[in-house]
């Protein structure tokens, strides 16, 4: 598609020079305005570029160039004067204008400036779809669960997401810490900075603390220049430190360190490297008995823990393992382009009663897994990997449950209406059981009652 560039100058000639060039040699759609007044009302074309002349009948090219700027911060705008006045060019440079000009035009400079701008203008929207699309992609729209304990999680999340707070994050492997984390700061007042995670567990330990902080050239064996720490590289933004609870002892100094005074040194520097970063820890440890054990400092454990957020397993909101299976079959059913409709009673009472010890990372990686391999539009038992069909073996998987009596396919919707039909039916329809039961909180069970019209007639 053709950009397209306003030509903003009330001397017809000139107005027909620039589309010459514009239109005619560079190929760029050109409109073409006399005023100010009229290329406002018309800044809904969204045009890639605006030359824009000082002297103008009306408002002049500084006032418009104001408003243009009100209108669309990014959109570059070159300003084009008959004056070769320093205060003309500071104003437009300081009110926001690309590049200025004076007449008569260099017409090789002037093509080259319209060419760096629109690049540098497509860019920033680039940039900006690409920030749009992670906010809604960590939006808690997209963190699934029915579960009031996990209801419980994202009121807490909304807590701090306007302030600074550093905040701890607990829970097994595979519950999704670092998607809390993400939200916390795609939703928060650094939401346009970095996001920068480091997997304290994963990097070997002699190289963490270059890692976190950086280092100087010749700092040891191998240290050819200088190198940028995570610390320096999240600035403005969040350093997101996973399984914090592995940090040996000097790097929690270290830490503790930049956490009170916000400043730390590089591997083999002096100079104090000063940084503004928010800080969100992430541990499936229990800190409290590594800080007893003194495998952990406790003056860093506090500072780490101002606001503890702990994520419960899935095996402990077992409601939400359907939830999260049908969710991954729309997933991966669009992303594999294939028409799975969902489970067999068989396979689907199986993914239930499963511990899932990996927890939503688990399920997300046999669901996917299960479509790749099912030939079928219905995930069935064979297609389970083979540590979740032996669970059907070893428990001798009987089918006369109330949701699993025969094989007729249920809908996901159906299931969860079934499952809250049948436990009010067994515990005569008393909520707190109920809520024991199915692993949900009170206001879930209310919430899905009166989604599916199920009147407690106990």
């Amino acid at each position: 598609m053709e950009k397209l560039i306003f030509i903003v100058d009330d001397e017809q000639a000139i107005s027909k020079l620039l589309s010459y060039w514009v239109k005619d040699k560079w190929k760029y759609q050109v409109e073409i305005f006399s005023n100010g007044e009229d290329v406002i009302k018309n800044l809904s074309k969204k045009p890639d570029l605006i030359l824009l002349d000082i002297m103008l009948p009306g408002a002049n090219g500084i006032e418009t160039l104001k408003k243009i700027k009100q209108f669309d911060e990014n959109v570059p705008v070159i300003m084009l004067s008959a004056q070769g006045s320093i205060e003309v060019a500071v104003d437009s440079l300081r009110y926001g204008a690309y590049d200025y000009f004076t007449k008569p035009i260099d017409q090789q400079k002037l093509e080259l400036s319209i060419k760096n701008a629109i690049r540098n203008y497509d860019l920033t929207k680039e940039l900006q779809n690409l920030r749009e699309n992670v906010k809604q992609e960590y939006s808690f729209d997209n963190i699934i669960s029915a579960d009031g304990r996990m209801q419980d999680v994202f009121k807490l999340v909304s807590k701090v997401l306007n302030n600074d707070i550093t905040v701890l994050i607990y829970g097994e492997s595979g519950t999704g810490k670092e998607l809390i984390a993400r939200a916390i700061h795609y939703n928060g007042i650094r939401k346009d900075k970095p996001f920068v995670v480091v997997n304290c567990a994963s990097i070997p330990r002699e190289l963490l603390e270059s890692e976190l902080f950086g280092h100087e050239k010749g700092a040891f064996t191998g240290a050819h220049q200088r190198k940028l720490g995570k610390f320096e590289i999240a600035r403005g933004g969040t350093i997101f430190l996973d399984e914090v609870g592995d940090l040996e002892m000097l790097l929690q100094a270290k830490l503790l360190r930049v956490i009170q005074q916000k400043e730390f040194e590089r591997v083999g520097g002096t100079e104090l490297i000063k940084t503004d970063v928010r800080i969100i820890s992430a541990t499936n440890r229990d800190l409290k008995h590594a800080v007893e054990n003194k495998e952990f400092r406790e003056d860093l454990f506090y500072r780490l823990n101002s606001f503890p957020i702990s994520i419960p397993p899935l095996r402990s909101r077992r409601g939400d393992i359907l939830i999260l299976a049908e969710h991954f079959i729309k997933k991966f059913s669009e992303k594999l382009d294939k028409h799975i409709k969902g489970f067999t009673k068989r396979a689907l009472k199986i993914i239930y009663e499963y511990n899932w010890p990996g927890n939503v990372r688990e399920v997300e990686n046999t669901v996917e897994r299960c479509i790749i391999i099912t030939d079928s539009n219905l995930i069935d038992v064979d297609d389970l990997p083979s540590h979740l069909r032996a669970t059907e073996d070893s428990a001798n998987v009987e089918t006369s449950s109330p949701l699993f009596s025969d094989e007729t396919i249920l809908p996901f919707e159906k299931l969860k209406e079934e499952a809250i039909r049948h436990a009010l039916r067994v515990t005569n329809g008393n909520i707190v059981v109920v809520a024991k039961k199915l692993k949900l909180g009170r206001a879930t069970i209310y919430r899905l009652m009166d989604k599916y019209n199920i009147e407690n007639r106990n």
